[in-house]
């Protein structure tokens, strides 16, 4: 073999080593990244989830808004990326509690039964002001002592949140919005970004994050802001009012009467 042979073939032999090599790291970095995601959502790969929608205000049974439908198909992608299977069922049809499956219930309380069960048991920080009539507080949030009114259009909020609770591990996902374009909103920012909450809030971290969609007249769900981390105030519960000490008239009487 003379040399420009033996130079052929050592640089073949190192090329398929490269590429290799290559292949191997990214087959390892993709599977590190699938693992952290499947865990971050609790979704292992062949396991079941349930995505528990509300229905649509101001119609019949069993419409759901369009936008709610595609917050359903943000999410659904993401679990298909973790290999997992969901179903799509009514809030009225859910009967489970907590753990047994992962969870993503999309609408506010007014809208899906399913959410208001869950702010009061994991997030009875939270109040949401569920009174159809239009006002200045119609579907506002009250978040510890803070108010989050709605704009229409405008300026409107979006709770986020991943909780644990019961025997199970696996997360419940709340996606609770002033209205249908926020619960898309609230997914896509699930969807672009559950590598940045993971590490900040580590696999098994819980969290509930206020979002405020910029302008959905005419952006759509594709302008969020993070108002804030709200969790503490979130799970905990508001305080108790104190209540005032009753006057202390008679004894004053009494005192006037003996002078």
């Amino acid at each position: 073999m003379n040399d420009n042979l033996r130079e052929i073939v050592l640089g073949v032999l190192a090329a398929g080593l490269t590429t290799s090599l290559g292949w191997f790291g990214r087959t390892y970095l993709w599977r590190r990244g699938l693992r952290r995601k499947q865990r971050f959502f609790g979704l292992p790969e062949h396991s079941e989830c349930l995505l528990v929608v509300g229905r649509k205000a101001a119609t019949g049974e069993g419409a759901v808004s369009r936008d709610d439908v595609f917050a359903l198909l943000e999410l659904s992608a993401l679990i298909k990326d973790c290999g997992a299977n969901a179903q799509v069922i009514s809030h009225e049809a859910a009967r489970q509690g907590f753990g047994e499956r992962t969870e993503f219930c999309i609408g506010g309380p007014a809208a899906n039964r399913r959410t208001a069960a869950h702010l009061h048991s994991l997030l009875p920080g939270v109040r949401v002001n569920t009174d159809p009539e239009p006002g200045p507080d119609q579907a506002a949030f009250t978040i510890g002592s803070e108010r989050y009114r709605m704009a229409k259009g405008s300026v409107e909020y979006v709770l986020l949140a991943r909780l644990t609770a019961g025997e199970g591990s696996h997360p419940v996902f709340v996606l609770c919005g002033q209205r249908a374009v926020t619960n898309q909103a609230a997914a896509r920012h699930l969807a672009r970004h559950h590598r940045e909450l993971a590490r900040r809030h580590g696999r098994n971290g819980d969290f509930c994050l206020l979002l405020k969609v910029i302008n959905s007249q005419a952006y759509g769900p594709d302008v969020v802001e993070l108002v804030s981390d709200v969790t503490q105030a979130a799970t905990s519960p508001p305080p108790t009012p104190v209540p005032s000490p009753a006057p202390a008239s008679g004894g004053r009487r009494q005192h006037r009467a003996q002078g």
